[in-house]
């Protein structure tokens, strides 16, 4: 009888160290996004080297330029610190709606009146025109359409101003890695499900955030280990940096959030969203555009994590 007894206790601990090993495995296996509350040249600087990245080759820092005249742009003081760190070129891609920033020529302007050639050099990818990057995997797309001069590039910080979105219901990493990085035809091509690279569909909502989805895939597997996501949660109005003059947020600032895995970043974001005060606004913006269905077809096609670990970084962390 006691050997029988010894044995199940045996037997239940060895169960008990077997789960203990799995639920640390699982939890190991997840990506980590690292978070700080202090919005500051320094809180990003600190947020962005717990990546623990090191790029290779020129490094481009993808953000957006914001439209004229009143948008939510991130500032240049906020991120002079970090681009001169890596020594970075600040790169835009041109857009394909009438606008300051479609034509080539204004949109340089527009990053010159927004300071950001003051504290860097300053290029619009596509200004000479698209390259193609193969989509795998894809249901949409089966090629994404970048600015010609994507490749000069060896590495990429993906500078994303999260916030709502007019058709996307938020923007973040994905939408700054998809949208962002296309040719204005190469949006187009997005907008449309791959149906087109000349005509706008806006009823195909669902292809359209399919699209975006398989777009930064592509983005990422071109990349490899050469990018890296950080999304700065400020200003964190219910319109995007595209809209000249944007709703005034209700949500205060959060703080910035950096991970290698862009899904698991926007995920991150989204779940603090849920959370913050004074969200109803872009809570039903998020669920009327359906915008929480990128998300889903990424975990489809295998692109990134919607689980995430984590780590706060911030000078008020516990």
């Amino acid at each position: 009888m006691k050997k029988t007894l010894s044995l199940l206790i045996v037997l239940c601990l060895a169960l008990s160290v077997l789960a203990a090993s799995a639920a640390y495995a699982d939890e190991a296996e997840k990506p980590v996004v690292y978070f700080t509350d202090d919005i500051s040249p320094e809180g990003l600087v600190a947020v962005y080297e717990a990546l623990g990245w090191k790029p290779a080759g020129p490094v481009a820092v993808k953000l957006s330029t914001g439209e004229p005249p009143y948008s939510n742009y991130l500032r240049p003081e906020l991120i002079k610190d970090l681009v001169e760190l890596v020594d970075g070129t600040i790169v835009e891609c041109n857009t394909a709606y009438a606008g300051f920033r479609s034509a080539t020529a204004e949109h340089y302007q527009v990053a010159e009146d927004h300071g950001y050639m003051d504290i860097a050099d300053f290029q619009i990818l596509d200004e000479y025109g698209s390259m193609e990057i193969p989509v795998t995997g894809g249901t949409r797309l089966k090629g994404n359409l970048v600015g010609a001069h994507f490749a000069d590039y060896g590495s990429y910080i993906v500078l994303s101003h999260f916030k709502g979105h007019a058709m996307a219901g938020y923007g973040g990493a994905i939408k700054n890695a998809s949208i962002g990085l296309a040719s204005a035809m190469g949006k187009v091509r997005i907008h449309s499900g791959g149906t087109s690279d000349t005509h706008w569909h806006d009823e195909l909502q669902l292809e359209f955030l399919e699209s975006m989805a398989e777009a930064a895939k592509s983005v990422c597997d071109y990349l490899g280990d050469q990018v890296v996501f950080i999304n700065v949660m400020n200003r964190i109005s219910i319109d995007c940096d595209c809209d000249g003059y944007p709703e005034e947020p209700d949500i205060h600032d959060i703080g910035i959030l950096a991970s290698t895995d862009p899904v698991a970043l926007d995920q991150a974001c989204l779940d603090l969203v849920r959370n913050a005060e004074g969200n109803e606004k872009l809570l039903w913006r998020i669920e009327d555009r359906q915008g929480l269905h990128t998300l889903e077809h990424a975990d489809e096609i295998g692109f990134g994590s919607r689980s995430y670990t984590l780590v706060d970084i911030g000078k008020n962390a516990g």
